[in-house]
């Protein structure tokens, strides 16, 4: 396993990081139910993790009815006693509860959410605390003084952000050196084979500001793992079967030419689509840690081994170039007036 500091931070992750969000059976009223692992098979998956060099998880308040998903982690960080082998990272921002304040990224909420989350957990530190996507009603002002308050305190010892249009995390960052704030050191976001759009402005931005990028859903919801071929329903049980809108927007001509090249790759390297997938992700520019998920001991073990495969080169330019998006304008007229973007 490689370890890479979380953007300009001194906090060394590797560069695989065990997504957590199917831990916990959840009930019907939960989008992750029928697609989740018991809290046993969560615990084994985790201490495998953990023995396989993979320091580095992620989890949510929102994954699972109430706070399931950081529950079972509480459970088994307080059974493992391996608390300060790895770092933990957690989100906030989503409803939690009922009224109006239970929601959001005031300093209502962030204080709130913190303390629950620091329960649940079961710790007495959130490692990298993330708000789970930006919110329109609070200055950003009012999130970085909470979450730095939690800084100074050391509840929290960094902070990051998740699905942040650029122009508003540009303004967190400006924000937070003039009023001298703490600053994020990474930005979650959604980019995989199928999803590249963050190419376009986060990834500049985060190379130029030194965050460290941190992909979710790099397989696309199982996608490009090989087990979806074109023309084929979902297989019964599959998390895509069971989220069938989700399903639509990937059934693409473009998305299964991308599959189509992931089994070939994957022939020739002895490897997996997914490993390959995930290997890809690792050599882009700014990507500090890719988060994965697992619900079975298998899932684990085949990710895992992505560390050992070797992805050359020219595997890679042919990967870039069978899913480049559309970059639509300006970054189409840029493109070709300089010949890249």
């Amino acid at each position: 396993m490689q370890y890479r500091t979380l953007g300009r931070s001194g906090l060394q992750v590797s560069t695989l990081c065990l997504g957590t969000m199917t831990f916990g059976e959840a009930d019907e009223n939960s989008f992750m139910h029928a697609v989740g692992c018991d809290e046993q098979t969560a615990g084994t998956i985790m201490s495998r993790a953990l023995d396989g060099g993979v320091n580095f998880f992620d989890t949510a308040d929102v994954y699972g009815q109430e706070g399931l998903t950081e529950r079972v982690i509480g459970g088994w960080l307080a059974r493992s006693k391996r608390r300060d082998e790895l770092v933990l990272a957690t989100k906030f921002r989503f409803r939690m509860g009922k009224g109006p304040n239970a929601t959001g990224a005031s300093r209502y909420h962030i204080i709130r959410a913190c303390e629950d989350s620091l329960r649940r957990l079961q710790t007495d530190r959130i490692d990298l605390y993330q708000i789970h996507m930006q919110d329109f009603d609070t200055p950003e002002e009012e999130t970085l003084r909470a979450l730095d308050d939690l800084v100074r305190q050391g509840k929290v010892l960094y902070i990051g952000a998740s699905n942040y249009a650029a122009y508003r995390l540009c303004d967190s960052l400006w924000t937070s050196r003039e009023q001298r704030l703490s600053a994020f050191v990474s930005l979650q976001a959604q980019y995989s084979l199928v999803s590249r759009e963050i190419e376009r402005e986060h990834v500049p931005l985060c190379r130029n500001h030194g965050l460290g990028i941190l992909p979710w859903s790099p397989l696309a919801g199982g996608l490009l793992s090989g087990k979806y071929r074109g023309g084929q329903r979902p297989p019964a049980g599959s998390r895509l079967e069971q989220w069938k809108d989700r399903w639509g927007r990937l059934d693409t001509e473009q998305n299964w030419r991308i599959v189509d090249a992931l089994v070939t790759i994957a022939a020739e390297l002895g490897a997996t689509p997914a490993q390959v997938a995930l290997g890809w992700l690792m050599r882009k520019p700014g990507v500090t840690s890719v988060i994965f998920g697992a619900r079975s001991l298998a899932q684990l073990d085949d990710n895992l081994e992505t560390a050992n495969v070797q992805l050359p080169d020219d595997f890679v330019r042919k990967l870039d170039e069978i899913s480049a998006p559309d970059l639509g304008y300006p970054y189409d007229f840029i493109a070709r007036i300089q010949g890249k973007w």
